[in-house]
């Protein structure tokens, strides 16, 4: 029998599959950085992006092209007081002492046991890298993913008692909207352990798990009571920091982006990969300063990015709360942008330990990125 419908009934179902398209998009006339102040930084990034998409126009930039990279500890969510990662190291470790006695006498794993900071820190890089074996490796790629979805689940920041995927940057949230929404692809590339990241990293940030660029192990195919499987071995296949981004970029990606945000030196490559490119180039750094004075902190990455090819590029100083701040005084930056006001700092972490410095890339060379 054929039925029939009524013209709105099938406008309706016509409708639908474009509903769902249509909620990430931006409604004409809204802010899309809605937790940014009205600053030159937050004009430099819809500026940049107005001038990539706009059809036609000089800057122009294909959609296949449009890629965006962002660090994830300190970029896109808290690394204070320590990596995520860690935490979850150590709790590993706590949690698999049972069917280790002999930790209980030998450090590193006595420290982290009994919660000796100053043990663990005493065993230096050696001890990291034995807790961090310990913890992840020795066992298959599908039960390394269950681990770290049950662990992040529950797991909290030891000051806030939030959820550690509740301890993102709500500004930061919204650029990785704004971007897609735009036509851009958005990749994390982390120093951080790609297959520690890709278990949660959709659901928190909207970015699938084959658009995570970051460390890893190697890999070996095994087949065991005759179901295939991938072990984990105790080998690292790549380290994604400093120079180890852009290369992790280029093997998973192949494009070189035309977009990336770090905070801190071992982003400096990513960064200075990207704005060599040809065509329009866009950088932000995100730079914590909390407690500073007392931790004794050091700026990390500003005074290398002012020396990026050619000293192209300036920066504003972005503090907490939106507070003013001024232009970095490098001899190397040749324009500047004053005296600018900062995000408002309403993100979904209560720690409010970030300085923001936008980077963009002011005289730009024809033609476009492959």
């Amino acid at each position: 029998m054929v039925r029939r419908y009524s013209p709105a009934l099938r406008a309706l179902v016509i409708a639908l599959p474009l509903l769902g398209a249509s909620l990430d998009a931006q409604a004409p006339g809204t802010d899309p950085l809605p937790s940014w102040n009205a600053s030159a930084s937050k004009k430099a990034i819809t500026d940049f992006v107005g001038r990539v998409t706009k059809q036609g126009g000089p800057d122009f930039v294909p959609v296949a092209e449009r890629i965006a990279v962002f660090d994830n500890d300190g970029t896109l969510w808290s690394e204070q007081p320590m990596y995520v990662q860690l935490f979850f190291a150590f709790d590993r470790v706590r949690a698999l002492a049972p069917k280790h006695p002999e930790w209980k006498d030998t450090q590193p794993f006595k420290g982290v046991i009994e919660g000796d900071s100053k043990a663990v820190a005493a065993s230096g890089e050696k001890g990291l890298l034995q807790i961090i074996a310990a913890s992840h490796l020795n066992n298959t790629a599908e039960e390394f993913d269950g681990i770290v979805r049950a662990w992040i689940g529950s797991a909290r920041h030891p000051t806030t008692k939030k959820l550690f995927t509740e301890m993102v940057y709500q500004p930061m949230l919204e650029v990785l909207a704004y971007l897609r929404a735009n036509g851009f692809k958005t990749y994390i590339v982390s120093g951080g352990g790609v297959e520690f990241i890709r278990p949660w990293a959709e659901r928190t940030y909207g970015i699938p798990p084959e658009q995570v660029v970051g460390s890893r192990a190697k890999m070996k195919y095994e087949v065991r009571d005759g179901t295939p499987v991938l072990a984990r071995l105790a080998e690292v296949d790549h380290i994604d920091d400093g120079p180890g981004e852009p290369i992790g970029i280029q093997q998973v990606i192949g494009r070189r982006p035309i977009m990336a945000f770090g905070n801190s030196d071992g982003d400096f490559q990513m960064l200075e990969w990207t704005t060599s490119g040809k065509g329009p180039r866009f950088a932000l750094i995100v730079h914590h300063t909390r407690r500073q004075a007392r931790v004794g902190l050091r700026p990390r990455v500003a005074h290398r990015q002012a020396r990026t090819r050619a000293g192209r590029g300036f920066q504003t100083r972005m503090g907490r709360h939106g507070h003013e701040a001024g232009l970095e005084g490098h001899s190397s930056v040749r324009e500047g942008i004053g005296i600018s006001r900062a995000y408002d700092h309403r993100a979904r972490s209560s720690c409010d330990d970030h300085l923001v410095r936008a980077a963009l890339r002011t005289r730009e060379r024809p033609g476009h990125s492959g």
